[in-house]
């Protein structure tokens, strides 16, 4: 969901690392489109215009039989898929799609529509299926799996090719090969188990709506406004851009759903800031990425796997908004720390007060966040439904973008947010698609329940040794896969798993969610990482290494809230709220001290073991590993302040 391309924002200095756009079509798949200039274009902007419009109809005012909406939202994305995105990368011929494109678009959008238009036929025929109806259903998997690749890449395919080949080989009692495939193709293409399930489903209701959302706030110039007001508050201190980078991906990360995009979008202001302050690009890059990359778990849009959540634990959204804010906040806290102490260590200062802008003005912007603050509103009072609460949202962007002369939506803006909405809709959708046919493989094969009971009888009673073993399986996965479909076939899998070992439902599903979005700063597929790299011009895999040690707290998070969920606000008080955010913020600042080496001046390598274990003791939420944790940090701390004091010239 990428809602913040920024992508030829120029730095406030003469130097441009690297043109943005490249960088984009590099690491953000959804960049690579096709040219369309002129006419074409004109018409290619108005049928993503009307797929937009479409959306908004269906899930606001139409009462479609589901599979009639459902069936027709994926012709829409099939067909747009192979009209905006080419087979390949590199330089596309301007207004020209390929022949065996068009026979593509039209064979699968033709499959999709077969379903929509013979909804209750096929419903009522039970079982039996002819030859053509299977084939249709084997044109439309086909198809939808090519948008996927196009437009979100092949480690998805790859995951879901494994999957169906173990059903078809495997994984399925009948007999033959084309029974085997009868059933596979019926389950899959022409039930509500496959490609229709929840992901698509809630894509469809929920997901879209926000897309658009994100489009039309970003032409109010919000994202200008996070990075000044940002700038603002922390520029002036020490490391000041680097903090920068963390408090406006914090920001941006409340309407944005997309690492690739915050990062380019945020890090072509902050990158070369934070180098010309004194940063090693490496540094630069990482920070910025790993700030960028927690834009997906700051409530209240967190990217669009909180809306699959809510659907999963079945728990109204705005519980699971509410729920997000401790953890995201401690993230963005443990990342804010390791900038803090980096700069502490270099002794790097802060921007000059004559380069950063002024409060006085920005305050009288901050009419930008009336349409963020009504959907909060809106969403956490259940005055509205999630898609009504957007839609209003939608207006009230217009509105008050009619007082910032620079970036009024007129109506030509508001074609052009509409298009991007129906675009970016696209990606999500596709990888919902496939995700919806892992998911719905594993679940016809039984595979679900074989490695349930496979990881639990490994695990034992030992409850951490299963949240490792998830841990490992979202970050694998997540190396390639976007976050959406990885929480979906995590949420399929892996979350059941420490269901079973006693973790409460909400917490075991935070748990796959946050370590699937690790996976864009973990080495050896860190696309947000690389990104940053490239703007950076800084070695991709120290950049890559460097974000996953600024991102310690979500490795840290996870296990707190899975340990202890009263960090998620589940059947607990106030004061043990207050004292799990004490210990947990203490925790994840010491290991933020031990790998950056730095307290309060450069600490030996006994002192940083020591600390380091400190603060992993105290994310149990056992009291006496709790008292543990904190003599160990203490006494470091004062060791560290009795050394200080003898040698004050030390940084």
């Amino acid at each position: 969901m990428a809602l913040f391309k920024k992508k030829n924002q120029a730095a406030p200095q003469a130097e441009q690392p690297m043109d943005l756009e490249s960088v984009m079509k590099k690491y953000d798949r959804e960049s690579n489109v096709r040219i369309w200039e002129g006419a074409p274009k004109i018409a290619v902007t108005c049928v993503l215009a009307a797929f937009s419009l479409f959306c908004l109809y269906v899930t606001l005012f139409a009462s479609w039989l589901e599979e009639i909406r459902l069936t027709s939202f994926v012709a829409f994305i099939v067909f747009l898929g192979f009209l905006v995105f080419p087979a390949r990368k590199g330089q596309q011929k301007v207004n020209h799609i390929p022949w065996y494109d068009v026979v593509m678009m039209i064979a699968g959008t033709a499959a999709f529509l077969y379903f929509t238009f013979n909804a209750m036929t096929i419903i009522q025929q039970g079982s039996f299926f002819q030859w053509y109806q299977i084939l249709i259903g084997i044109v439309g998997i086909v198809s939808l799996a090519e948008v996927c690749r196009r437009s979100v890449g092949i480690p998805i395919l790859c995951v879901a090719a494994f999957f169906i080949v173990y059903a078809l080989i495997w994984g399925l009692a009948n007999p033959s090969l084309w029974g085997r495939l009868n059933y596979a193709v019926r389950y899959l293409f022409y039930s509500k188990e496959g490609i229709f399930s929840t992901p698509v489903n809630v894509c469809s209701k929920f997901i879209v709506v926000f897309i658009i959302f994100g489009a039309f706030l970003e032409r109010t110039g919000i994202a200008d406004f996070f990075i000044n007001i940002a700038n603002a508050f922390v520029g002036g201190f020490s490391g000041g851009p680097a903090k920068v980078a963390v408090v406006a991906s914090a920001m941006e990360g409340m309407v944005s759903g997309s690492s690739v995009a915050n990062t380019v979008g945020s890090g072509s202001v902050t990158i070369p800031l934070m180098k010309k302050t004194g940063y090693k690009p490496e540094f630069a890059g990482a920070a910025e990425a790993a700030a960028s990359t927690g834009g997906q778990i700051m409530p209240p849009i967190m990217g669009a796997a909180a809306f699959l959540m809510a659907d999963y634990v079945q728990v109204p959204y705005s519980t699971i908004a509410v729920k997000a804010i401790l953890p995201a906040v401690l993230y963005f806290i443990g990342v804010f720390v390791a900038v803090h102490l980096e700069a502490k260590k270099l002794g790097l200062k802060g921007l000059p007060k004559e380069e950063l802008p002024k409060l006085k003005p920005l305050l009288k912007q901050t009419y930008l966040l009336l349409p963020l603050a009504l959907l909060i509103y809106l969403v956490g009072t259940s005055q509205r439904s999630i898609q009504y609460a957007a839609a209003i949202a939608i207006l009230a962007a217009i509105f008050v973008s009619l007082f910032n002369k620079g970036n009024r939506i007129t109506p030509k803006r508001i074609l052009e947010a509409l298009a991007a909405g129906g675009q970016g809709t696209i990606t999500v959708a596709a990888a919902c698609g496939v995700a919806g046919i892992i998911a719905g493989t594993i679940t016809m094969t039984g595979l679900a329940n074989t490695l349930i009971n496979g990881i639990v009888t490994l695990a034992g009673e030992h409850v951490i040794i299963a949240l490792f073993l998830t841990m490992v399986c979202c970050i694998v996965l997540g190396m390639g896969v976007p976050t959406t479909a990885n929480y979906c076939i995590m949420a399929s899998t892996c979350a059941p798993i420490l269901i079973r070992m006693g973790v409460p439902a909400i917490a075991a599903h935070f748990f796959v969610f946050y370590f699937g979005i690790v996976a864009d700063l973990t080495p050896p597929v860190a696309l947000a990482a690389y990104a940053g790299a490239a703007i950076a011009q800084a070695n991709p895999m120290k950049t890559a290494l460097t974000s996953t040690k600024l991102a310690i707290a979500a490795f840290i998070v996870p296990y707190i809230f899975a340990l202890n969920p009263a960090i998620l606000f589940i059947d607990t008080t106030v004061w043990e709220v207050i004292t799990i955010c004490i210990t947990s913020f203490v925790g994840i600042f010491s290991v933020a001290a031990s790998l950056e080496g730095y307290l309060l001046h450069h600490m030996p390598a006994y002192q940083r073991i020591v600390i380091a274990l400190g603060g992993l003791l105290l994310i149990d939420p056992d009291p006496i590993t709790d008292l543990i944790g904190i003599v160990l940090v203490g006494v470091v701390a004062l060791i560290q302040y009795a050394s200080k004091r003898k040698t004050p010239a030390t940084v």
